[in-house]
């Protein structure tokens, strides 16, 4: 059977595009805006494709809300409406000037794109980047869209995260408010490509092989959806071999990108010069940061954003959602159910009414400050919203949750008296832990959310359960695992799973629910941008901190925590021997025996930050 891939990177490529635009959508939109297609020319003299959707009634002036997008402003054709414009269709009725724009190099725009444009300073009057691009767009709009009321908001999810994000370098004095939501920002420590330096297999491949391709010439078409031939993924990968054979077998050097990644396996200038948020300082506009903690792409990135403005621009309003959704889900449907997951309330509904539309609404119209907390965030376990001053939430302490012999789990330290000081698992990249119980292609949006039994049962992953829980337990903030190892190899992934695990009398009796996971590339655990090999048998330390959280373990629930050295696909195969892994061929792929200590000073835990339950 032929399949087409689940995409990553690119699941929101079809919001607002227009091709299943219902009659009766386009023409709502059309008997109240009017469309305009033009060409803007940036400082370079380059010409960007940009789409101006303009209120028919002229009676009063209207807020600004742009978007720019490597993803296409579709349909084209001045008389080819969309199904929605603006972030939701609240913005559509109350009314804005709408504007969107193919960014450098994308479909209908000059010149060449460049992923995630390194910033380029101080390079001269001429020189571009993201940012300049924004206020060059910004400067033309005020100048030609008509019935404007000087004030611009900005909003994008993604790559169109990353965009609004970017804006916020040296912005224009007009743009007063942006919502970087699920922005890509580090492509190297914990987006969509890169986790500690260990490459997501899957989400980077779907990307590359379809959006990621290069564009010889200006075009109004989308790109095809890579075929696999099969909806077999962890067959697929296995069967492609080490990462080499990607571009020789499917790329074929149409995704010089693809190619740049594998020619830079460290955290060198290449990753560093593609950093958004160390450029996130005396940032002038309000910011409202968003995501999801089961965001599979750009948690991360959202984390990052918010935490940058926080430290380098304290006096900047500066706010975030994090929602119970997986990329991009807060933008569409009543975000009530994820996966194996039920919320029991319409959280896609509530971020979008009560939080979205008053941000930009009080900022761009009434030219009031919202009156919105610091940082809104969905408690997972208890199923709430909750409201804090600072994201991480002050005033958590942490704690930590000791592995033991025998499997078990628990925040008292290991005794001298336990006879097993490890515990032991052989690691077979020929046969890695897949990270999907069922077959899939892609990099499932809720992957985060499916029960995770499938993989407990396995003797390559270690596991280690406390005792039923006799108080509820809230961790809020980020989650990082504190491992004591060795192996028989040179090289190891590392990756630690949080779970939670259901009584025998929930309605999900053993239900085990990830409340985050995330891999640690071994050679990285000193410096990623010195990589280091292992010695064989000798004991090592590796710690490494995941992406927030906001969890509930609730009395009478267990806690457990997965150890193992494979997540296939969604992490390549580590060959676990201390090469370029990027180059690596056949041979170089080992079995290794992997050792987790926990004893004396080598007792090996997670620490939480647990947060006082209200």
């Amino acid at each position: 059977m032929r399949m087409r891939s689940a995409l990553g990177l690119l699941a929101l490529l079809s919001i607002g595009s227009g091709k299943s635009a219902s009659a009766q959508d386009t023409a709502s939109i059309a008997s109240r805006y009017t469309k305009t297609e033009t060409r803007v020319a940036m400082r370079d003299g380059k010409r960007l494709f940009t789409v101006v959707y303009a209120p028919r009634d002229t009676s009063r002036r209207y807020a600004i809300m742009l978007t720019r997008t490597p993803y296409s402003v579709g349909p084209y054709g001045p008389t080819a409406y969309p199904r929605g414009i603006g972030p939701s269709a609240r913005f559509q009725s109350e009314g804005f000037i709408f504007v969107y724009q193919d960014v450098r190099g994308r479909f209908m725009s000059e010149g060449d794109f460049v992923h995630m444009t390194p910033w380029m300073g101080s390079a001269g009057a001429a020189a571009t980047d993201e940012s300049t691009d924004t206020y060059d767009t910004i400067e033309w709009i005020l100048k030609n869209v008509a019935h404007n009321n000087g004030r611009v908001g900005m909003w994008g999810i993604s790559y169109p995260g990353f965009f609004s994000a970017a804006a916020l370098v040296n912005s224009h004095p007009a743009l007063r408010a942006v919502s970087p939501q699920a922005p890509q920002a580090d492509w190297f420590m914990g987006d969509d490509v890169h986790h500690h330096g260990a490459f997501l297999l899957t989400s980077a491949f779907n990307f590359f092989t379809t959006s990621g391709l290069a564009r010889p010439a200006p075009t109004t078409d989308r790109p095809r959806p890579f075929n696999y031939g099969t909806d077999d993924g962890y067959a697929f990968f296995l069967a492609m071999g080490p990462l080499s054979n990607a571009d020789r077998l499917y790329l074929k050097g149409g995704s010089p990108f693809w190619n740049d990644m594998m020619a830079h396996g460290t955290l060198d200038a290449f990753w560093e010069a593609r950093r958004v948020a160390p450029r996130l300082r005396d940032v002038k506009p309000a910011v409202l940061t968003v995501s999801g903690w089961y965001d599979a792409n750009n948690l991360h990135g959202a984390l990052l954003v918010h935490e940058s403005i926080a430290k380098q621009s304290p006096s900047t309003s500066n706010r975030i959602v994090l929602g119970p959704w997986s990329h991009g889900q807060w933008s569409r449907g009543p975000g009530d159910a994820l996966g194996d997951l039920k919320f029991g309330t319409n959280t896609g509904d509530f971020f979008r009414d009560s939080i979205q539309f008053p941000f930009f609404d009080a900022i761009l119209r009434k030219e009031s400050q919202p009156t919105l907390p610091q940082a809104v965030a969905f408690e997972t376990g208890r199923n709430r919203w909750r409201t804090f001053d600072a994201w991480p939430p002050k005033g958590a302490a942490d704690r930590s949750l000791y592995l033991h012999a025998g499997g078990t789990l628990s925040f008292t330290p290991p005794s001298s008296a336990e006879a097993t000081r490890y515990d032991e698992y052989v690691s077979d990249p020929a046969h890695p832990v897949p990270f999907l119980a069922k077959p899939n292609t892609g990099m499932k949006p809720d992957y985060m959310a499916l029960d995770q039994r499938f993989a407990a049962a396995r003797p390559d992953v270690v596991v280690y359960t406390t005792d039923p829980l006799t108080e509820d337990i809230t961790v809020a903030g980020s989650v990082r695992p504190n491992l004591f190892v060795s192996t028989s190899g040179t090289d190891s992934d590392w990756i630690v799973k949080l779970i939670d695990v259901y009584p025998d009398s929930a309605v999900q009796p053993g239900f085990q629910e990830l409340v985050r996971g995330d891999v640690m590339r071994g050679k990285f655990r000193k410096s990623y941008s010195r990589p280091e090999p292992f010695s064989p048998g000798v004991v090592e330390n590796v710690t490494f901190g995941t992406d927030d959280v906001l969890h509930t373990f609730t009395r009478g629930h267990r806690i457990m925590v997965q150890v193992q050295s494979t997540w296939f696909p969604l992490v390549d195969r580590n060959p676990q021997t201390f090469v370029d892994i990027y180059n690596a061929v056949p041979s170089d792929f080992r079995t290794a025996t992997q050792r987790v200590y926990h004893w004396g000073a080598q007792a090996s835990r997670l620490e939480l930050p647990v947060l006082r339950t209200p």
